[in-house]
């Protein structure tokens, strides 16, 4: 298994973790930006009227209303990652990975505005009478190539099990199984049980959930964030200047946090940006094509809130609460986890300059340290090894606590290139940085809520992660239905349910690893067909704005 996970890292590193790869979904939504003359600022107010039903027209096709499909794609693209995505974002670029995450944000409006757009155009009415669309469609309809559809059918049904399904239900069990104790077979078993009810019902019982789903999750943590941010007054405008002011120059040493570069914030931010709002991934299509509408334009726009909402709204609100509460360059008792634990050979500190500068460089990959390999000697917990130091979570950690079977230990650890083996039942605590979502977690107990804070961000993995579950439930399931047709939706959708029970008690590790590797296979061939129907979308947007003016004459419409 974990020879599969390395060969599947591997790829991952040509593809989608690849600078290139960032550099063309970028791209591709700052052509349509200038193309379409920055659709994102001019078209925003006319997005919010069609999504209260401003265009509808009696006898429209579709399965769901403009806000049910907005919700049921916000559903999926708001997840773990406006959560735990945002806060190892700052942890590992600094408050400016923030900007950066926001910028991408306002790109991928316009990149989602068109994907939905042109798929929209060529859905399609399934056997049982559902309407049936994303991006594998108009590859099919319009740009005769069905064997790049076939790969993108494939590529999303795999994502939806790897970025919807098993991964989101390993999350929530881990989270309840520390907040609340509850063992992570009991929730897989519930919330499989609730997850079952709800994809059976097919879109429409989806976005009725969804759409009550959505705004309750949203008003939860917006109230939770505000009140995190409101406590910490104080440091709101340096935390907004920090962000700011460290764009061109990346963030400088400051407690526990040793530094980053620009090109590391960067790309931090970038990448955390674009796999929050899944801009260009064709995923959201899949959800807007059930929407009721005769102009594909018109449900463009709607689509065109969605990185709005997600990223330029709640990932703002969690870099705030991070940034303002201090929690993200300050060193906390934790546990450590062996992935984010290294041992170095020889004695190193962040207590001076000459020290911060040392390390920084050791962890931007410019001048790396030697690796303790041997044995670490540890008595009553604590290691007496004078020649060593212990990183953890990219930090120098201290007060560091081996313990074993519950009792400090008294013996050797086994140390091979800065790795611990043979872990079994060992542990390591101390202090260190924190990321993902328990540095969101710590954030919020930096408030008036105290450690109840700690429930607000378990009740919105809970809520995130589990709608993202249901939502990508539907993209998959549409999916197979364009592979097999409908006799195949059923059987998907058992063993969807099956993997996310079965996800929420053994490791999700490779499923992680193969979804980036499949939300590319994904991605590429659409930004590919989309550029391709670049005049098309034009053409589009002018008859929109056409229909538009002869609807509601007297009112001034944008120039195409």
């Amino acid at each position: 298994m974990q020879s599969l996970n390395d060969f599947l890292t591997l790829i991952d590193s040509y593809v989608g973790s690849s600078q290139w790869f960032v550099y063309f979904l970028l791209g591709t939504g700052l052509f349509f930006t200038i193309y379409l003359k920055f659709p994102q600022f001019r078209f925003l107010k006319y997005s919010l009227r069609i999504v209260r039903g401003k265009f509808d027209r009696p006898g429209d096709v579709g399965d769901t209303s403009h806000f049910q499909a907005l919700a049921t794609a916000l559903s999926g693209t708001v997840g773990t990652g406006n959560i735990a995505g945002v806060a190892l974002a700052i942890h590992l670029g600094g408050p400016a990975a923030l900007f950066w995450m926001l910028m991408t944000a306002v790109i991928g409006m316009t990149t989602k505005f068109v994907e939905v757009t042109l798929s929209h155009k060529y859905r399609e009415i399934a056997e049982d009478g559902t309407v049936s669309g994303g991006p594998m469609y108009y590859m099919k309809n319009r740009l005769n190539m069905k064997w790049l559809a076939v790969i993108f059918a494939i590529a999303t049904v795999l994502s939806s099990f790897g970025t919807g399904s098993l991964p989101q239900i390993n999350s929530i069990a881990s989270s309840a199984f520390t907040t609340f104790g509850i063992a992570p077979i009991v929730t897989g078993a519930v919330l499989s049980v609730i997850l079952a009810f709800v994809i059976i019902g097919g879109i429409k019982r989806i976005a009725k959930v969804t759409e009550m789903m959505v705004p309750i999750m949203a008003i939860i943590y917006f109230v939770g964030s505000i009140g995190v941010i409101g406590y910490n007054y104080q440091n709101i405008i340096p935390s907004l200047i920090s962000v700011i002011s460290d764009v061109f120059t990346g963030t400088a040493a400051v407690g526990g946090f040793l530094g980053a570069g620009f090109s590391f914030a960067f790309n931090r931010g970038v990448n955390r940006g674009l796999f929050s709002n899944e801009a260009g991934q064709g995923s959201a299509p899949i959800a807007h094509a059930a929407a009721r509408a005769h102009e594909p334009v018109s449900e463009g726009l709607v689509a065109l809130l969605e990185p709005f909402i997600d990223t330029i709204i709640i990932c703002m609100l969690t870099g705030l609460v991070v940034l303002s509460s201090g929690v993200w360059s300050k060193k906390i008792d934790n546990q450590f986890q062996y992935s984010d634990l290294v041992v170095l050979n020889g004695n190193y500190t962040d207590q001076n300059p000459e020290g911060v500068k040392t390390l920084y460089h050791h962890f931007s990959g410019k001048e790396s340290l030697e690796a303790f390999t041997g044995n670490l000697l540890v008595t009553e917990g604590k290691i007496t090894n004078s020649n060593v130091t212990i990183l953890h979570a990219r930090s120098v950690a201290e007060d560091v606590l081996v313990t074993s079977s519950g009792k400090n230990l008294t013996g050797e650890v086994q140390v091979r290139n800065g790795k611990v083996v043979n872990t079994g039942s060992m542990l390591f605590k101390g202090k260190s940085l924190i990321h993902s979502a328990p540095l969101t977690t710590e954030a919020f107990t930096k408030s008036w809520f105290g450690d109840y804070g700690r429930y607000i961000v378990s009740i919105g993995i809970l809520l995130f992660a589990f709608s993202t579950a249901i939502s990508w439930s539907y993209y998959g399931g549409r999916a197979i239905i364009f592979l097999f047709g409908v006799k195949g939706d059923i059987y998907f959708r058992i063993v969807y349910v099956v993997g996310f029970f079965l996800a929420s008690f053994t490791d999700t590790t490779i499923i992680w690893t193969l979804s980036g590797v499949t939300i590319a296979l994904m991605t590429i061939p659409n930004l590919f067909g989309i550029l391709m129907l670049h005049k098309e979308m034009k053409s589009e947007l002018g008859l929109f704005w056409k229909e538009w003016a002869n609807r509601f004459p007297g009112e001034k419409v944008p120039k195409n």
